[in-house]
This record gives structure tokens, C-alpha cells and sequence, in this order.
């Protein structure tokens, strides 16, 4: 069985973009609530879809994975509001910075139409070089789609914004 995924609104918020997200019956805790460890996973499912419908994908071979070649240095979520029911969701992604090697990117886990907030946060990725694993810079596509991201600069401007 397929889930569609929910539909967003065009123009549903100022800056970044909404990426829809389903919630499901298993991904509630006993207490009927999303589980803390499924938030950072929606987040994840949808920047991965942002990504692979601009043309980003993986097809087994890190080598040629290019920009999706990275890791995480650091990632923080703030809970909000609990999640307690399945349904459908979004994730608002935005791009804070992107560096020579690095790129920062806030999140608000929300309602599918953007109006409501349930957790929030940022995450730092490093794009590395797959046979050394070391920093590498990102191509200039990566930098043109992540530019079409650009929102508030701060932590604190986003979470005034949202």
C-alpha cells in the first residue's frame, strides 16, 4: 500500500521550503505521542526528498555519490508541541549558511500547512570526499540550490520569523 504524501500549500511560508511528511500509527510512543527519535528522521526523509527531486541520488557508489557525500557535525532539536496522532505533516527547511565545505540548515517540524510548530532546530553537514573522508567543497549546483534556500542567518532570527 502507498501513502500519498500530503499536498503544501505554494507560498505557505516567508523563506525555505515546506516538504510534506507522513506520520504514522508506529511512529507513536506508548503514550500515544511521536516518538523524540522520529523527529530528526522526518527531517532527514525530507531533505533527502528537497534533494533527489533537484536531481541528488544515491546509487550505490559513495565515489559518485558527490554532494551527498557528507556527514553530520552537529544537530540540535528543541520540542515544541507533541505530535499525537498520525497524519499528515511538513518540515519547513531553510538554509542558514553554506560554507566552503559546510552547511547549515534550520527546521521546524510543523503542521502540513506551516502554521504550527511541534519542534525545531538545525543541523551542520560536512561534505566530505568519500575515499579519504576528509572535507571537500561542494560543487556549484549543491551552492545554487542550497542559495535557493537562504533564510534568516540566525537561530534566533528563525525562531522569531517562525
Amino acid at each position: 500500500m502507498t501513502v500519498e504524501a500530503p499536498q503544501v500549500p505554494t507560498g505557505a511560508v516567508p523563506y525555505g521550503q515546506l516538504v510534506p511528511v507522513t506520520v504514522h500509527f508506529d511512529d507513536l510512543d506508548a503514550l500515544g505521542m511521536l516518538h523524540n527519535s522520529r523527529y530528526p528522521l522526518l527531517v532527514e526523509r525530507a531533505w533527502a526528498a528537497y534533494w533527489q527531486e533537484r536531481g541528488f541520488g544515491f546509487e550505490g557508489d559513495w565515489e559518485k555519490a558527490g554532494d551527498l557525500s557528507n556527514v553530520i557535525k552537529e544537530m540540535r532539536v528543541s520540542y515544541e508541541m507533541p505530535i499525537a496522532r498520525p497524519g499528515a505533516y511538513a518540515v519547513h527547511l531553510w538554509v542558514h549558511k553554506i560554507g566552503r565545505t559546510s552547511l547549515t540548515y534550520g527546521f521546524r517540524v510543523c503542521s502540513a500547512d506551516g502554521t504550527a510548530t511541534h519542534a525545531h532546530g538545525h543541523r551542520v553537514l560536512v561534505r566530505i570526499d568519500a575515499r579519504t573522508l576528509r572535507p571537500t567543497p561542494w560543487s556549484e549546483r549543491a551552492r545554487a540550490i542550497a542559495n535557493e534556500l537562504l533564510g534568516p542567518q540566525t537561530i534566533a532570527e528563525a525562531a522569531e520569523a517562525a
